[in-house]
C-alpha cells in the first residue's frame, strides 16, 4: 500500500510529501509511527504531528487520519528506518523525488519570482525542466546551495559576487564574505559620518560649532617627478590651504597631460572658504565639469581620443573633510601611528581581488593591475564621494601610483611618522621611490591638521 507523508512545518524541517513503501500492512487507528534512527544529514526536532493519507487503499486505511510522531525531521535525499508499533519491524526508505519551484522556494525561503532569476543568471538552475509545462523541477541537494544564496542576498552581496562565492570551497568562501563585509563596514561607516553631519547641519548645530571649526587648518607640501623611465610627467597636483588634490594622466603623452590638468583646472576655483554643507557638492559639480571637458577635448581633437585621468582630492571647511576619488591614485589617513588606506582603487585587481580571485600579492605584480574600471575620460563614471572630521594631528597623503606600487606601505608609514615636516616628508617619498626604479611618474601631497 502506498502511504502519503506530510511533514509540519519548522524552520529547519524541508517542507513537503514523501512517499513510503509500507508493503501492504494495514494500520489500526491511532497507529503510532516513530522515527528510530536518521541517516547521514538529518536532524532531530521536536515532537510534531504528521498527516497519514492513503492513496489509494482499503477502506480500513481512511484518507486524512491523524497520527503523532516523534521527531519526524528528514533532510531532503536522506533515508531513516521505521517501526509501526503493533507489527513485526520492518525498515524501509524514505526519500524525497524532484521538486516544483513552488516546493523548493518554500524549501530554500526563495521566492519562485527569485529561482527563475538564477536560473536566467546562471546561479542556480534546475535539474529538469518539463517539456510540456515548463516547470522547474529542482533536485533536493540542491537546497544548501540555494540557502547560502538567500542569505547572502539577506547580507546585500551583489548576484555577481554571489556566483564567485558559491563556486568557491568553503573556506576560501568564508574569507571572500569576511573581505565582503569589511567594504560594507567601510561603506557604511562613510555614509555613517555622511548622516551625523547631515543631522547636525539641518538641525542647526552646523552653525553652532562654527566658531570652533575655523580653529583647524593644515600645513601641506606637494611634490611631483617624472621618475625614472617616462619622457613626459602626465601627473599633476594642487595643494592650497583648503584643497589638495593629485591627478594621474592617461592616453599617451599629450592626452595625459592635458587630462590630468584639466581636472585640476576644473577644481582650483575650490580654494576657497566654502559652508560645510557644501562641500561634497562642490567637488561633484567640479568633477563632472572636469568630465565634460574631457569629452570636448577629444571631439575637438580626434588624437586625443582615449585621455582621460584619475582624481584624488580633498577639501576643508572647518573641522569638516570631503574627499573625491575615482581611478586609481590614492589617499591615506595617518591617525594615532596607524596608516589607514581611506579610499578604493577601481581597477580590475581590486576588484578581482575583492571577489577573492586573487591575493594582495598576486595583485601587485598582476599584469593588468593598471587597468582601471572608472575613470574621469567624457563617459558616465561616477566618483565615490566621502565625508569625514578631521582632527589635530592627522595626517593626510594624497598620491599617484607611482609612489605606491613602488614604495611599501610599511615604508609610507615609517616616512609619514618620523619626518614631522610635509616638505621633508614629500621629498623622501619621491627620492624612496625613484630609488625603487621610478618607472612611473611619482607625485604626492602630505598635509598635517593643526590647530591655528
Amino acid at each position: 500500500m502506498l502511504y502519503i507523508l506530510a511533514l509540519s512545518r519548522s524552520a529547519l524541517v524541508v517542507r513537503h510529501w514523501f512517499e513510503i513503501d509500507l508493503d501492504d500492512a494495514s494500520m489500526e487507528h491511532g497507529t503510532r509511527i516513530e522515527l528510530r534512527e536518521l541517516a547521514s544529514g538529518g536532524h532531530r526536532g521536536s515532537e510534531s504531528a504528521a498527516q497519514l493519507i492513503a492513496a489509494p487503499g482499503p477502506p480500513a486505511c481512511e484518507p486524512g487520519r491523524r497520527a503523532r510522531c516523534c521527531a519526524f525531521d528528514l533532510v531532503p535525499g536522506g533515508s531513516c528506518s521505521l517501526e509501526l508499533a503493533g507489527l513485526p519491524a520492518r525498515t524501509r526508505k524514505a526519500t524525497m523525488g524532484l521538486l516544483t519551484i513552488g516546493s523548493f522556494a518554500r524549501a530554500s525561503r526563495l521566492s519562485p519570482k527569485a529561482l527563475r532569476l538564477y536560473d536566467e543568471l546562471g546561479l542556480l538552475r534546475p535539474v529538469r525542466v518539463d517539456p510540456q509545462s515548463g516547470y522547474r523541477l529542482y533536485d533536493p541537494g540542491q537546497l544548501e546551495q540555494a540557502r547560502l544564496v538567500a542569505w547572502l542576498r539577506r547580507i546585500g552581496m551583489p548576484l555577481s559576487r554571489i556566483r564567485v562565492v558559491c563556486g568557491l570551497p568553503a573556506g576560501a568562501a568564508a574569507v571572500n564574505v569576511a573581505e565582503y563585509w569589511s567594504h560594507v563596514e567601510s561603506d557604511i561607516a562613510a555614509r555613517r559620518g555622511l548622516a551625523v553631519f547631515l543631522i547636525d547641519y539641518l538641525s542647526g548645530k552646523d552653525t553652532a560649532m562654527h566658531d570652533a571649526r575655523k580653529t583647524l587648518g593644515i600645513r601641506y607640501a606637494m611634490r611631483s617627478d617624472i621618475g625614472q623611465l617616462r619622457e613626459s610627467n602626465e601627473d599633476a597636483a594642487y595643494a592650497g590651504a583648503r584643497l589638495l588634490a593629485v591627478a594621474d594622466g592617461l592616453g599617451g603623452h599629450a592626452g595625459g597631460e592635458i587630462a590630468s590638468a584639466a581636472a585640476i583646472d576644473a577644481l582650483r576655483p575650490l580654494d576657497a572658504e566654502l559652508p560645510a554643507g557644501d562641500l561634497l557638492n562642490a567637488l561633484e559639480h567640479a568633477v563632472h565639469q572636469a568630465n565634460d571637458a574631457m569629452r570636448h577635448i577629444a571631439e575637438s581633437d580626434p588624437s586625443l581620443r582615449g585621455l582621460g585621468t584619475t582624481l584624488t582630492a580633498m577639501l576643508w571647511s572647518g573641522s569638516q573633510l570631503a574627499l573625491v576619488h575615482i581611478g586609481d591614485s590614492r589617499a591615506y589617513l595617518l591617525r594615532d601611528g596607524d596608516l589607514f588606506q581611506i579610499t578604493h582603487d577601481h581597477t580590475l585587481v581590486q576588484t578581482l581581488v575583492d571577489e577573492g580571485r586573487l591575493s594582495p600579492e598576486e595583485a601587485a605584480s598582476h599584469p593588468q593591475r593598471s587597468l582601471l574600471l572608472r575613470a574621469i575620460d567624457g563617459r558616465q563614471s561616477e566618483p565615490d564621494l566621502q565625508l569625514q572630521d578631521a582632527q589635530a594631528g592627522d595626517r593626510y597623503l594624497l598620491c599617484s601610483d607611482g609612489l605606491y606600487t613602488v614604495v611599501s606601505a610599511e615604508k609610507l608609514r615609517e616616512v609619514m611618522t618620523t619626518l614631522a615636516d610635509p616638505e621633508d616628508a614629500v621629498r623622501k617619498l619621491v627620492d624612496l621611490a625613484n630609488q625603487g626604479g621610478g618607472p612611473d611618474n611619482i607625485t604626492c601631497v602630505v598635509a598635517d591638521v593643526v590647530e591655528l
